[in-house]
């Protein structure tokens, strides 16, 4: 017989075994010594936590069933470490044929942003330069006019990316302890 915990991570409750507890405890533990980013460590691990939970939501569905450790390692080798670098006390891998691209939402870019950041938005949403986004947004405004009511309703309705996930989806890479790193370094508005 196994105990099992009622846990919160990343502000919904789940129920967890004792092994695959111990396991994400030893993770979550190991990646905070490593992160090493000061202030900012409090916001990745957070954004670590809620990125968990949506991976456990997603494998669970509506179901309430015990996340067990198999889910926990899975888990686990998706996100990797902060460094790339495997975890000292655990070795993994990504399965074979993982789907390593993340979702991608259309966002306002606050670190490359000029105005209100819809064109860095849509230039990293699209993969394509900033610069060629916003010349063409200046030339569609002087020829036509509507341009500039498209640039207000996308400032609108396209939600400001603040959270290094939310960077992350915003250019369509899984957002992954490495990936989040990368993003969080850059102060949100």
């Amino acid at each position: 017989m196994k105990k099992v915990l009622n846990v919160g991570i990343g502000g919904r409750s789940f129920i967890v075994d004792e092994d695959a507890y111990q396991r994400l405890d030893l993770y979550l533990a190991n990646f905070r010594r490593k992160v090493q980013m000061g202030v900012q460590t409090k916001e990745v691990m957070d954004d670590l936590e809620t990125r968990i939970a949506e991976l456990f939501q997603e494998q669970l569905g509506v179901r309430q069933e015990v996340v067990n450790l198999e889910l926990v390692q899975k888990v686990i080798s998706q996100l990797g470490m902060p460094d790339g670098s495997p975890e000292e006390d655990a070795p993994y891998a990504n399965p074979a044929g993982e789907n390593n691209t993340g979702v991608r939402k259309l966002y306002r870019d606050p670190d490359h942003r000029v105005l209100g950041g819809v064109c860095s938005g849509l230039a990293a949403y699209c993969r394509i330069d900033t610069l060629l986004v916003r010349v063409l947004f200046v030339v569609f405004c002087i020829i036509g006019g509507l341009a500039f009511w498209v640039y207000i309703i996308f400032w609108i309705v396209a939600p400001l990316a603040v959270t290094p996930a939310q960077k992350c989806e915003m250019r369509g890479i899984p957002p992954t302890a490495e990936n989040m790193r990368k993003y969080s370094h850059y102060n949100a508005v």
